[in-house]
């Protein structure tokens, strides 16, 4: 491992990335390896390359395994020029993350955390999860053959875990508090010698990193003015900003996008204390969105992302569940199918236009986070139609 230390977010106390370090034992605020000043691509043919090595300067790893890959990353950035007029805007793209190896954005945290606990020696890990997590921790551990827990919440549903528990890891489903069952999963882990790559851990927000570095690629370093990220635990949207402030660091870029935090009304706890102008997140009470999927009443990032949101001088917004599957259904028809939670941002750019948040001559690339086919009740809330015929009156029918 490279010397670089881990940085706690708010009093700045440092520690190894020898040794396992999630939490600030001083202010219980989440962990963040040290900044990169100096990096570069390693450009070479990206079929033959994973995202660790194309970007390995911006890792601590001295060296990496490549066999612990499941092909993650290097995902599609589509500009809709329909929808960008529909809603009137200069230029909208979506950062596909349905394309990674569990269909979301998750593949990209768990390959960095798995980089790290091999390295450390773990011969187990685990994740606390509602889904998307959970399958990309459970694939990505069958695949390196290593001992994998899930703990899931009790009343989840059998859509959700059955493509958790097809690879076969020590599936758990546990009845109490989703919040305090995260940090519970820490103390598991120390004490089973357990490494837990849950949703904000350090290295899982290195490897979301990698979204930005490849959007600046795939731009050709010409920076959009808005990055829209749904937001849950505040992993992704931290991970994304970091990202595109170390290539400015590194003079790959000159300027680095504003990040917006969407978040659904039905379960909004950073917005809300965005909006309340307060430092600190609170438990969401009641919860109710069909974006499950970023449905945490408790992120435990939520402070840092409110943090990050005033330096980088972004912003937050809710969307309402009828806005969210409005939103799913301009999304599909552009060709691409996104779980509710992934049609967050799209929402969000809407109803920032038609606050003249969002300015007509600005550009925004709204992060899809994974497929529709993870949640595929939500068919329920559209108007999807279908004919019928005999093979006979076809013909006439076309006609």
């Amino acid at each position: 491992m490279k010397e670089v230390n881990l940085i706690c977010t708010k009093c700045n106390k440092k520690f190894p990335i020898d040794k396992v370090h999630f939490r600030c034992d001083i202010c219980n605020e989440p962990l963040e390896l040290e900044e990169i000043k100096e990096g570069r691509i390693r450009k070479d043919n990206v079929f033959n390359q994973t995202i660790i090595e194309r970007y390995a300067d911006f890792f601590p790893f001295l060296d990496i395994d490549k066999d612990l890959s499941l092909g993650e990353g290097f995902t599609g950035l589509v500009e809709s020029n329909k929808i960008a007029r529909e809603i009137g805007i200069e230029n909208l793209y979506f950062k596909n993350e349905t394309q990674n190896p569990t269909w979301s954005f998750k593949d990209r945290g768990t390959i960095a955390g798995i980089q790290h606990a091999v390295k450390l020696g773990y011969k187990t890990i685990g994740t606390v999860s509602t889904g998307n997590m959970a399958s990309s921790v459970a694939a990505y551990g069958a695949k390196a053959n290593l001992k994998t827990y899930i703990f899931v919440y009790k009343d989840i549903a059998d859509e959700k875990l059955n493509p958790i528990a097809i690879y076969n890891p020590r599936l758990i489903k546990v009845d109490g508090d989703y919040g305090k069952l995260y940090l519970e999963s820490f103390k598991i882990g120390e004490e089973n010698n357990i490494y837990f790559i849950n949703s904000d851990v350090p290295f899982r927000i290195e490897g979301y990193k990698t979204i930005a570095f490849e959007i600046c690629e795939q731009l050709d370093f010409d920076i959009p003015d808005y990055i829209v990220v749904p937001t849950s635990a505040g992993g992704d949207i931290r991970g994304i900003e970091k990202g595109f402030r170390e290539f400015k660091n590194c003079g790959l870029i000159d300027k680095t996008p504003k990040i917006i935090c969407a978040q659904a009304s039905g379960c909004s706890p950073i917005y809300t204390a965005y909006k309340e102008k307060s430092d600190t997140v609170i438990k969401y009470e009641n919860p109710s969105t069909i974006a499950h999927a970023i449905g945490n009443p408790t992120p435990p990032s939520g402070n840092q992302v409110l943090r990050m949101i005033n330096w980088n001088r972004g912003t937050c917004v809710a969307v309402s569940d009828e806005e969210i599957i409005e939103a799913q259904g301009m999304l599909a028809r552009t060709g691409i199918f996104g779980q509710p939670a992934s049609a967050v941002p799209l929402a969000a750019v809407k109803k920032l236009r038609e606050e003249d948040y969002i300015k007509k001559e600005e550009r925004a690339v709204c992060i899809v986070t994974s497929t529709g086919l993870k949640y595929t009740a939500a068919f329920k809330k559209h108007n999807l139609r279908f004919e019928e015929c005999n093979i006979k009156d076809l013909s006439k029918i076309v006609k």
